[in-house]
């Protein structure tokens, strides 16, 4: 195991997985998640009532959120980061974390067709344990701005297509 803290991120389409991957990645040793999911219905939940809500609020949380993630970086520990690197804007922000702490860092692709995707996130709005429940179209909304990661942005990638 390396000494130096990693920064793990996660990218993948709504329902993909990615909560249940970054719960595993967390477990390890020195190890801390970070969700935003968690953090946003905690701060806005009643607010939150739209796409253009999402975005507004999670800005407002990864302002905050960036200086402590890079903080526990720098003090040794390595970061789960539950926030979807689904776009070219928010993997950069991302790789301003992990570059001012001096730390590692590894871009966990999850890589599922969106009918899987689709089919997982009807279950978990039934099952109903999820801080929220996006629609069929919020997911269509959303997943027009999804950007997987391209070479050229020079992370390092570990592909993930979990069993259908």
């Amino acid at each position: 195991m390396s000494s130096t803290p990693v920064l793990h991120l996660l990218s993948g389409k709504i329902a993909a997985g990615k909560s249940t991957l970054a719960a595993r990645l967390a477990a390890a040793p020195a190890t801390v998640l970070i969700a935003e999911d968690a953090w946003l219905a905690r701060l806005y939940g009643p607010e939150m009532t739209s796409v253009a809500d999402y975005v507004r609020y999670s800005a407002r949380l990864r302002a905050a959120m960036g200086p402590h993630v890079a903080g526990l970086l720098r003090a040794g520990l390595s970061v789960v980061l539950d926030f979807p690197a689904n776009t070219l804007a928010n993997r950069a922000w991302m790789r301003g974390i992990f570059e001012a702490a001096g730390a590692d860092h590894r871009l966990h692709l999850i890589d599922l067709p969106d009918e899987v995707c689709r089919a997982r996130l009807r279950q978990r709005n039934a099952a109903g344990g999820h801080d929220f429940a996006a629609t069929d179209a919020q997911f269509d909304q959303i997943t027009a701005h999804f950007v997987p990661p391209a070479p050229e942005e020079g992370f390092r990638v570990v592909v993930h297509r979990l069993p259908q």
